[in-house]
Parts: C-alpha cells; structure tokens; sequence
C-alpha cells in the first residue's frame, strides 16, 4: 500500500536566484535593487571623494539638511545605521566642523545634532560635484527613461498608505 505523498520539486537552475538579466527567482527584484545600489554608491562616492566625506557622511548632512536639528536616535533610523555606527559619523563631521552637538532644552541627556553653514556648503558642492557623475549613471537610458525610474522606485521606496 503507497501513501499519497506531496511530491517536492527541487528548484531548477533557471529558478534559482541570480542577479543575471532574466532572473525570474522571487529574489530578483531585490538582487537587482541590490545591484543598482552598489552602481549609485559607487558613483556617488567618487562624487564625494574629493570633498573629503563618505557617503555614511553624506547621509547624515542630507538628514539634517531636510530636518533641521535632529537627535542621534533618529538619525539612525533615518540613515539605517546603529547607535556607535551614527556616534562615529557624527563624531567625523564634528572634527571636520560640519556638524555640532547641542543640547535639548528639557532633558540634558539628549544632544541633537545640528548642520553647520560650512556642512551646508559642503552638501552644496556635492550636488555640483555629483551632476555629471548622476548623468554618466542614467545615459544608457532612454529618453524619459530616467524620469520613469526614478518614479518608479519613489513608489516603491515610498510606497501609499495601505500598501506597504
């Protein structure tokens, strides 16, 4: 007497996760995010060189730059950094005068951390040092090509209320 057993499949060749073109593994979207990013970082971060700052660095103005003084706490959170992670980049912009330490009024254990106008300036120049670099980045696209994607992944990255 045989007992009816669920028969497993194996996953084949074609369906295990790559990050090729044609990948069509459920990891494939998220292996070609993966991609793109270290193509974006990379690019970005010859941007950034020249002015003596890393990307982690970059992140931290840019939170600043749209929040205005923010505590360390939510500074990692909004970089997807960890607490001696977002202490060390702080540290670094400190030293190189585009970022300071303030206390908040009400409870002295908290310090936010505030832009510099020499970290404005700094932000400033990297958006001039990177426009060539994000353009050399999108032209094998298409026309219109960059405008979609860059909607595209808004949506994604951001997705409405209700979908995520």
């Amino acid at each position: 007497m045989t007992t009816d057993v669920p028969h497993r499949t194996t996953p084949s060749v074609t369906s295990r996760a790559t990050d090729r073109p044609g990948d069509t593994s459920p990891f494939a979207l998220a292996l070609l995010l993966r991609r793109a990013h270290w193509r974006a970082a990379a690019v970005m971060t010859e941007a950034l060189r020249p002015l003596g700052i890393e990307l982690r660095h970059f992140a931290v103005l840019l939170v600043l730059v749209d929040r205005g003084p923010t505590v360390q706490r939510d500074l990692a959170a909004a970089t997807g950094s960890d607490k001696a992670g977002i202490m060390r980049v702080v540290d670094d912009l400190e030293r190189m005068g585009l970022a300071v330490r303030k206390n908040v009024p009400g409870d002295r254990r908290v310090r936010a951390v505030e832009i510099t106008p020499e970290g404005v300036g700094l932000f400033d120049a990297a958006h001039v040092a990177a426009e060539p670099l994000a353009e050399r980045l999108v032209a094998g696209l298409g026309p219109g090509e960059a405008e979609r994607l860059t909607g595209l992944l808004t949506r994604f990255a951001h997705p409405a209320e209700g979908e995520a």
